[in-house]
């Protein structure tokens, strides 16, 4: 792995120097695939059911609502380093996120009959500053404050949103840990992982291991950018010590949230359609770049402009989003 977020392995200290979708590439090359998936013969899937889409002051109220978080959730996040939680988005909000990240995802990708066939990984990040629906859901309190409660601390910024899709026909995302991805000098952060549709298993939910505590099993293993050796490495050390790994599908309105050493991973899009997800990442008040971020930071300079390594991560893109009340304090 990368360990200290210094990679081992030669060339992958360098800056990434594309784009985030090309990262996304790139990175879906990285996953073992013991089969392809036979584009002709995925699951037809039934449509999804209808739910009148939420109106903006419905988001608006959803959104700013704190959601009823238990003692015992915040010790099993702790414990397990994710959790799935029902409810947190109504059918209406969840109806409406799709409504808005298809739209946009259509506006930004060619999904002509000619362009199909692709199964590609598809990225859009910082929609939040352009898209008032999105923002409403990227900087929320009622996701933020989860996020605050489950790290135990008083106060977390935004790293970045990210709006994903697997196109039917796409691979597994390879196993991985988001500590690898992100060059913030804390383990306080964690990824809101809101899904804009049901999720069954063979549209390949997040899958995570458990407990937290077995990113000690794979701490040693180096990551390689050239093929699918670490993917595999980590899969068998998880196998040969029998970790537990939660792989269940997503209900309408369920989120997952998942601490930045999680190690977790999906499998391919084996339906008709699209998967898509919401992906706001959010970390502690105070929190610095790391003193040397790496190729697999991606783009990270986009997500945080103007701030260097070492520096205090709190960039006109990375706004407070709990408390609201410190939302302007840069």
């Amino acid at each position: 792995m990368l360990k200290g977020k210094n990679a081992l392995d030669s060339g992958i200290n360098e800056p990434w120097e594309q784009d985030n979708q090309a990262w996304w590439d790139w990175y879906v090359t990285l996953a073992h695939n013991p089969a392809e998936i036979d584009t002709s013969c995925v699951v037809q899937l039934d449509p999804i059911p209808h739910f009148d889409m939420a109106s903006d002051d419905q988001i608006k109220n959803e959104l700013t609502t704190p959601y009823p978080l238990t003692d015992n959730q915040c010790i099993a996040f702790r414990r397990d380093g994710s959790i799935k939680l029902p409810n947190v988005l109504s059918r209406g909000a969840v109806a409406r996120l799709r409504n808005e990240t298809l739209r946009l995802l259509q506006k930004s990708f060619d999904f002509s009959s000619d362009s199909r066939g692709n199964n590609r990984f598809l990225s859009l990040e910082l929609m939040w500053l352009s898209n008032n629906i999105v923002r409403s859901y990227v900087l929320s309190p009622r996701i933020a404050k989860i996020c605050s409660d489950l790290l135990n601390v008083p106060s977390v910024r935004l790293y970045h949103d990210n709006i994903l899709a697997k196109e039917p026909g796409c691979g597994r995302t390879p196993w991985h840990c988001d500590d690898h991805h992100f060059p913030l000098a804390t383990q306080d952060v964690v990824t809101a992982w809101i899904p804009a549709q049901p999720i069954p298993n063979l549209m390949g939910p997040l899958a995570f291991a458990k407990p937290l505590s077995v990113f000690d099993l794979v701490k040693d293993i180096n990551f390689n950018k050239f093929d699918t050796s670490y993917d595999k490495l980590v899969a068998k050390a998880f196998e040969l010590n029998n970790v537990t790994i939660e792989d269940k599908s997503f209900a309408m309105g369920e989120v997952s949230f998942h601490h930045n050493r999680s190690f977790h991973t999906a499998n391919g899009n084996n339906t008709s359609r699209m998967r898509i997800v919401l992906a706001n990442t959010y970390f502690a008040d105070g929190a610095r770049v790391v003193s040397q971020p790496t190729l697999v930071s991606g783009d990270w300079q986009k997500f945080i402009p103007g701030v260097g390594p070492g520096d205090v991560a709190a960039s006109r893109l990375n706004p407070i989003c709990w408390p609201v009340n410190d939302r302007k304090k840069v």
